[in-house]
């Protein structure tokens, strides 16, 4: 939590800071395309590694990696407030490149050390907690960084976030995590090369179709999410000044962290796949308020529901993977699903800001081709072309989830793949590196 509220403070800042200096969607884009990249290219690799390494040194490492980012994003931003050079907004892509390709050795470390920290029967509310923790981080950064822009500036909210690491650092010193259950001799001899260890990853999901299937529909889920997040700051800027925007984004933080309480109480469904389903489909509904004449409570609240329902999506498919991925190979695994999932970012961020200023946002400007049709029920101007593109993702959103149901190997996933997570009280057993697993 410590990190994300210091990473979103400055993300928040620094967006805004660059839309407002450049007025352009597409720079804006920009930011979250070189943020994500370093993910997609280096998940296998960081995924290797945390599967051969301890989980907290692993984390701490990232850590220290994104202290050293923002640590140069202060000083760009300390030397364009002493006047010693202009800041434009390219100078944040090489230091947000940076932090994004540490982050990718954090994701997967912390997730594999769930498995590892949690009792089976336990895994869907830690993951609810994770998102909490995540959900908490969003509706304080929001808010506190539109309120200290204005008080300390910039360099004193990217200085909050160097601050933030090494308290995180700290945290993490005090903790330790257990080591993986042991591999069998044969395949601690099999491990040759950091190479095989990257295909494994892949090996195991490409062998196991519903695993594929799913990994897929996270790629799409991240491309819709994607650009969601990078067009909500453009849509309410166009009605609204930043301190609005402060607000609703918190907002839709307290959203993802009533999603993160639902899920540390509740657990989730019975059967996961429902609660990903399910409320992947409620969240369509929450976009297509976007139809409406904009105001900052209308905003808000279709972004509370749209992220309330991400934590328990994120969970619920969080935990189904947990229980059917070996401990030893969560990392590599991990890592080949974020890698194909997170290439969703990077394709939404690029393609945000062109469908934006040149498709949606001419054809309800007015005198725009549907400005005299769907111009009239919505509205027509700046802002009203990202609102339908907001309506057009919500119905890709029912499209998806009804294929997605009408496949038998997502609808059936629990009952086709055997967990490998012992219940309580059963002993572990020592599972195949990459055959199909067998139960706990």
């Amino acid at each position: 939590m410590v990190t994300w509220f210091g990473s979103g403070l400055t993300t928040f800042s620094i967006g805004t800071f660059m839309y407002q200096r450049s007025g352009s969607i597409t720079q804006y884009s920009l930011f979250n395309f070189f943020y994500f990249l370093p993910m997609v290219v280096l998940s296998p690799l960081t995924g290797a590694l945390v599967d051969r390494w301890d989980r907290r040194r692993a984390m701490l490492v990232a850590e220290l990696g994104g202290g050293c980012s923002a640590a140069l994003i202060c000083l760009l931003v300390f030397a364009d407030h002493a006047g010693l050079w202009k800041l434009e907004p390219w100078h944040f892509y090489p230091p947000i490149a940076l932090g994004a390709a540490f982050g990718a050795l954090h994701l997967p470390a912390c997730y594999a050390a769930t498995t590892l920290l949690v009792p089976k029967q336990h895994l869907g509310r830690a993951n609810g907690m994770i998102e909490l923790a995540y959900g908490a981080g969003q509706i304080l950064s929001p808010l506190v960084a539109g309120l200290l822009v204005g008080r300390i500036g910039l360099q004193g909210v990217v200085l909050l976030d160097v601050a933030s690491f090494g308290l995180s650092i700290v945290l993490l010193l005090l903790v330790r995590f257990p080591p993986p259950p042991p591999l069998a001799p044969e395949q601690q001899a099999g491990r040759k090369s950091l190479w095989r260890d990257m295909a494994d990853g892949w090996h195991f999901i490409r062998t196991r179709p519903g695993l594929f299937q799913l990994m897929l529909f996270i790629g799409l889920l991240n491309l819709i999410l994607g650009m969601v997040i990078t067009l909500i700051t453009p849509l309410v800027l166009s009605f609204a000044n930043v301190s609005t925007l402060g607000m609703v984004m918190s907002f839709a933080g307290v959203g993802m962290a009533a999603g993160g309480v639902l899920m540390s109480v509740w657990g989730g469904p019975k059967r996961r796949i429902h609660g990903v389903l399910g409320f992947h489909m409620l969240s369509a509904f929450a976009l297509f308020a976007a139809a409406l004449p904009p105001t900052a409570p209308l905003v808000a609240g279709g972004a509370f529901v749209y992220l309330l329902c991400s934590p328990v999506i994120i969970s619920s498919m969080q935990t189904i993977w947990q229980s059917k991925v070996p401990p030893g190979l969560q990392g590599r695994v991990f890592s080949v699903r974020r890698m194909l999932s997170q290439a969703a970012p990077p394709i939404a961020a690029l393609l945000s800001g062109p469908l934006s200023d040149q498709v949606f946002e001419p054809l309800l400007a007015p005198g725009g081709a549907l400005a005299g049709s769907i111009g009239r029920v919505m509205g027509t101007g700046t802002g009203r072309g990202i609102a339908l593109l907001f309506v057009v993702l919500g119905f890709i959103i029912l499209a998806q989830t009804l294929l997605s149901y009408l496949s038998p190997r997502i609808r059936n996933i629990e009952d086709e793949l055997p967990d490998v997570l012992a219940d309580p009280g059963t002993p572990p057993d020592v599972l195949p590196e990459t055959s199909p697993a067998t139960p706990g």
